[in-house]
């Protein structure tokens, strides 16, 4: 009896998309939740400056 064995990946990725291209789009992902959240606290900072003044 003869097997073939596949050498595939578990999670067989996109068709052409290569493993420099996935981590070039996880980068760019991280990169942009990075900037709304820096957006998020510097808002919140000025929200608060605003409201410690009128007091």
């Amino acid at each position: 009896m003869h097997m073939e064995r596949k050498n595939s990946p578990a999670k067989p990725a996109k068709k052409g998309q290569t493993r420099e291209d996935r981590l070039k789009a996880a980068l760019k992902a991280n990169m942009g939740r990075r900037k709304t959240q820096a957006r998020a606290r510097t808002e919140t900072q000025n929200d608060k400056i605003e409201n410690d003044e009128k007091k």
